[in-house]
């Protein structure tokens, strides 16, 4: 479980200071829920996102235990070093709309023909309670030759869940390379 520490101040000069001794700025929100301010160390931030199993995890901060899911989150324009991240609290039973990432696997045999693979939607908007939602979306591109996409419509949603994207929307392809 992450467990991370509630801010008490919320200023600039406080968050620049966490920052400096190795915590991630977080917001914890959700609808009925009182806004959390936090901080986690961003290590066991990055670590907890890429063990995780199913799209919400755990986290502590406080005396509250709570599962939540990663809403948003800032990168650093030239380091690339994550410096921000909402993270929604997962209310089971509650319909609500998600974004779920998408994985490719395979290499696909229009690259032979001077294709180049172009991931166009890397999270796909998903709506439904948080226990049906799946992880991830991994799509097999091996089959993809040159000028062949996989549309939103081609993805199987499980049962309970509605994807909220445009069924006509690609969300990768093979293209020509220059």
């Amino acid at each position: 479980m992450l467990e991370g520490i509630v801010r008490e101040s919320i200023g600039k000069s406080n968050a620049k200071k966490l920052k400096r001794d190795g915590y991630l700025i977080a917001n914890i929100y959700a609808k009925g829920v009182d806004n959390i301010h936090a901080a986690f160390k961003q290590g066991d931030f990055i670590r907890t996102v890429r063990r995780k199993e199913k799209l919400a995890f755990p986290v502590k901060v406080g005396d509250k235990e709570l599962e939540v899911v990663i809403q948003e989150y800032q990168l650093h324009p030239v380091t690339g070093d994550i410096q921000h991240v909402d993270l929604r609290v997962a209310i089971p039973g509650e319909v609500t709309d998600y974004l779920v990432p998408v994985k490719t696997v395979g290499t696909p045999k229009g690259l032979k023909n001077k294709g180049v693979l172009v991931i166009t939607k890397r999270r796909l908007r998903v709506r439904g309670p948080i226990e049906k939602v799946p992880a991830n979306f991994t799509l097999d591109v091996s089959d993809l030759d040159r000028d062949e996409s996989i549309l939103v419509r081609d993805i199987e949603v499980p049962e309970g869940c509605k994807m909220m994207d445009r069924p006509h929307v690609s969300v990768c392809g093979v293209i020509k390379s220059r």
